[in-house]
């Protein structure tokens, strides 16, 4: 069992124990630390079981360098298994894969399904996150596999896999460290060029999603960047394919090249890999075996006689081909200042209809003040008609009492009248 190690000392512990209290006990874990700042190194070094042993890189980053190492000079183990010092392994996972390939010799590598967690240890939650179900995978031959991964992601669990030593010897070790966050990815394509895979549908491992995109394939502007060339380097294992049958095996669309003995595979697997291949890089890869095959004297001739593609074929593909994505760029950036004009004229309508609607409110504002104007003045003649109603009633009553006077007074006259012609 090999264990990496950088800077997890928080969850060391758990991730080396996961692998001490397996049922199955007939291990040896040897443990790789990238020289790590932290607590890690004593973490290790307070372990005494027998079956441990601790090797420490002379560097930070040689560390994959040191596993290619310790898989082909120092474990001795019939099997191989990668673990990570931030992950942890359910008990039974190795005794169930152990079983696995000891009933299966024709399988040269078992994988298992893998339950994401967080930091805190608890399942992840974000069922969005790329992490959540990437490992749920169904079995798939080998040449499905190689298919399946032409245009894909790594799906397969890298601290969940169990692989025959036998297997390294075959298809190499961990031998390029310059890929730096695909070297299991590469691992698992030469490993599917000879042998089967199995992948175990139950979680027997616990994969551990950092925070902050803190995992080295996390979603991170650096990781984006490398994994384009990274993923170009992948695809040169491709050229590995051993037959042209097996080729027709991963990509059925090559049986339409099929020219006999006068057959050329790494031309099919161009003319097959440009028709199928979704990213630029896999285009590209495509056409850098189209441009070898026609840059080879012999091959040229033999191609241009069996299949009738010669320079001017090539040179029609690399102009329908936008390999490093200058047209979608510039498309892109097209659409960017088209969108950039629009939204200059949807901030000058928005303005205007600002204006608009400023000159309307002060409209509003002035009608509002004239009706309270008019409400104040209608309340002034309203109170002066009070006033008046108040005085004419005023004057009544003292026309009605002048009336009264008089009547009475007319009365007397009529009075003193009578009395004067008697």
């Amino acid at each position: 069992m090999i264990l990496t190690s950088f800077n997890h000392a928080k969850y060391l512990r758990e991730a080396i124990d996961s692998v001490l209290n397996q049922s199955y006990s007939d291990l040896e874990l040897i443990i790789l630390d990238d020289v790590s700042m932290d607590d890690s190194w004593a973490v290790i070094n307070d372990y005494s079981d027998a079956r441990v042993r601790a090797i420490r890189s002379r560097a930070n980053g040689e560390i994959n360098l040191l596993a290619k190492h310790v898989v082909t000079g120092v474990a001795a183990g019939e099997f191989i298994a990668i673990h990570h010092s931030d992950d942890v392994w359910e008990l039974d996972k190795l005794a169930k894969q152990v079983a696995h390939l000891d009933q299966h010799p024709e399988v040269g590598a078992v994988f298992t399904s893998a339950c994401a967690i967080g930091e805190d240890g608890l399942p992840f939650g974000d069922s969005s996150h790329f992490y959540f179900s990437a490992f749920d995978q169904p079995n798939r031959s080998r040449q499905e596999w190689l298919r399946y991964f032409f245009n894909h992601d790594n799906a397969l669990c890298n601290p969940s896999v169990l692989i025959r030593k036998s297997c390294y010897g075959e298809c190499g070790s961990y031998n390029k460290a310059w890929l730096w966050q695909f070297d299991d990815f590469d691992m698992w394509l030469r490993l599917l060029m000879r042998h089967d895979i199995h992948v175990m549908p139950e979680k027997l491992v616990r994969f551990r999603v950092r925070d902050n995109e803190a995992n080295t394939s996390g979603y991170r502007r650096d990781s984006r960047i490398r994994s384009a060339y990274e993923y170009l380097e992948l695809l040169e294992n491709y050229r590995d394919i051993l037959s042209f049958d097996d080729l027709c095996a991963i990509f059925p669309e090559a049986k339409a090249y099929d020219r006999g003995d006068d057959s050329d595979l790494p031309f099919t697997l161009g003319m097959v890999a440009l028709e199928l291949a979704l990213p630029p890089y896999a285009k590209l890869f495509a056409l850098q075996l189209l441009q070898e095959a026609i840059s080879d004297p012999v091959r040229s001739v033999a191609i241009k006689s069996a299949y009738g593609f010669g320079i001017r074929d090539f040179v029609r593909l690399t102009g329908e081909h936008d390999v490093f994505s200058l047209e979608d760029v510039a498309e892109l950036r097209h659409g960017v200042v088209a969108r950039d004009r629009r939204i200059l004229d949807i901030d000058g309508a928005v303005s205007e209809r600002r204006s608009q609607i400023a000159n309307l409110t002060r409209g509003a504002v002035e009608r509002d003040e004239l009706i309270l104007s008019l409400d104040s003045r209608l309340s002034e003649c309203k109170a002066r008609i009070a006033s008046l109603t108040q005085e004419l009633a005023e004057r009544d009553k003292s026309i009605s009492i002048v009336q009264s006077d008089v009547a009475a007074h007319a009365d007397r006259i009529i009075g003193l009248d009578q009395e004067s012609s008697k």
